[in-house]
């Protein structure tokens, strides 16, 4: 951390962060309508025929299960090898 990058990173997850719970706080008051997940980026690379669109949205929650376990994983070996 000596190189000085923690801070613009702590800010950056912080806006992030600020910015999920605006749209939380905005969707449980119905200010916005919006499925769970769904940050408003991206919308335009999904297909646009509903099956398809339903495929994608399965492959991408495919995809995070199998990073979260890799990562899951990562974890464990370095936490038994150090």
């Amino acid at each position: 951390v000596e190189a000085g990058v923690m801070g613009p990173f702590l800010a950056a997850v912080g806006v992030v962060e600020l910015y999920g719970g605006w749209l939380t706080l905005n969707g449980f008051e119905e200010r916005i309508k919006r499925d769970a997940g769904d940050f408003f980026i991206g919308k335009q690379v999904l297909p646009k025929d509903p099956e398809q669109e339903r495929l994608m949205r399965l492959k991408e929650i495919e995809n995070g299960r199998l990073a979260m376990l890799a990562f899951s994983g990562i974890a464990t070996q370095a936490v038994l090898t150090n």
